[in-house]
């Protein structure tokens, strides 16, 4: 076994955590969903379960950019993979912005308001960016 099909290994074994953590997570986070429907707080459930599935879809892309990156680095250092890389990394910021605005409610630049008004207890929408 050479050392470029150790490491294609690593990453195919990387590869694979990212998918369970999304999938497990997902999973996780509908019972979390199911149990508070179940309770009778039905008005926070919904809420509850896009923080949890945006938690868990950004950690899940977070460890595929982990196996993009060494499957780049490492096993196919040429310039077409580094481009795709790129392209993947700006796609994932672009993915990961927009699931962090869905799941503060606002938008980055952003928080100090809400933040502000949470704490003067007038209250923020948390359904709709300002």
């Amino acid at each position: 076994m050479t050392y470029d099909e150790v490491i294609e290994d690593v990453v195919r074994v990387v590869e694979a955590v990212g998918c369970a953590v999304m999938v497990l997570g997902a999973l996780w986070a509908f019972v979390q969903f199911g149990v508070a429907v179940a309770s009778r707080r039905a008005g926070d459930a919904y809420g509850l379960l896009r923080r949890n599935l945006g938690r868990v879809i950004l950690l899940g892309l977070e460890i595929l950019i982990i196996a993009d990156i060494v499957r780049t680095v490492i096993v196919d250092p040429s310039l077409e993979s580094v481009m795709v890389l790129g392209l993947i990394v700006l796609i994932r910021i672009v993915l990961s912005f927009s699931l962090e605005v869905e799941i503060d409610g606002t938008w980055p630049w952003s928080r100090w308001r809400l933040g502000r008004a949470t704490a003067s207890g007038t209250g923020a929408s948390a359904d709709a960016p300002t």
